[in-house]
C-alpha cells in the first residue's frame, strides 16, 4: 500500500511541474515562466517555403521556415514562431540582398504571433546591416487555397546615428512595404 501511495504521489508531482501549453492567438496578457505558446492549430506550417514578389522592378525571394519550442529571449517561456530570409534581385540579375545563408537565430525576420482578432499573422524586421532599421510586418492570406500573402510592412522609428554607414545618403530599400507574394 506504501509503495502504491508512492507511485501516485510521483506521478501527481509530475503532473503539476508539467509544462503549461497555450495557443499563437493569445487570449492571455503575460505567459507563466517556462510556459509553451505552441501553434496548436498547426497554422504556420501553411507559410513554409519560399514566396516571390516583384516591387519597383525588383524581385524578392521570401522563405519562411518553422521553429518549433524556442526560448524566447528575456522573458522566460517558449513558443513556436516562423523565421524568414530573403533574397532581393535587380531588373538586371544583381542580387542586392542576400541573407538566405544566415542562421535562424540570426534571421532578420522573426514571428511574433497572431492577431488577437483576425487572420493575420505578425513578424518582427531587425535589419542589422541596415543601421538596425526595423519594423513589423503582418502577413495575411489572399486565397483560400493559400498560395499568395500580401505582406505589409510598417517601418519603425529608424534613427540613424553617426556610426551608421549611410548616416548621410538614404538607407537601400532591403523590403516592400507593400507586395502580394506568391508561393513558388
Amino acid at each position: 500500500m506504501k509503495n502504491k501511495f508512492l507511485i501516485v504521489l510521483f506521478f501527481v508531482g509530475i503532473f503539476c511541474n508539467a509544462q503549461q501549453i497555450f495557443s499563437l492567438r493569445p487570449t492571455e496578457t503575460s505567459l507563466p515562466e517556462g510556459a509553451y505558446q505552441k501553434d496548436t492549430n498547426n497554422e504556420l506550417p501553411d507559410y513554409e517555403g519560399t514566396w516571390k514578389g516583384i516591387w519597383n522592378n525588383k524581385t524578392i525571394f521570401v522563405t519562411f521556415k518553422k521553429l518549433i519550442q524556442q526560448p524566447v529571449p528575456n522573458l522566460n517561456y517558449y513558443k513556436d514562431y516562423l523565421v524568414g530570409k530573403f533574397k532581393i534581385i535587380d531588373g538586371n540579375g544583381s542580387i542586392l540582398f542576400d541573407n538566405t545563408s544566415i542562421s535562424d537565430s540570426q534571421a532578420k525576420i522573426k514571428g511574433l504571433s497572431f492577431k488577437r482578432y483576425g487572420d493575420r499573422y505578425m513578424l518582427s524586421y531587425v535589419d542589422p546591416d541596415l543601421c538596425n532599421r526595423n519594423g513589423s510586418v503582418t502577413l495575411k492570406f489572399t486565397d483560400s487555397s493559400k498560395t499568395q500573402i500580401n505582406w505589409n510592412l510598417y517601418f519603425g522609428s529608424n534613427m540613424i546615428t553617426s556610426d551608421c554607414q549611410y548616416y548621410n545618403s538614404d538607407i537601400p530599400d532591403s523590403l516592400p512595404e507593400e507586395i502580394i507574394l506568391t508561393k513558388q
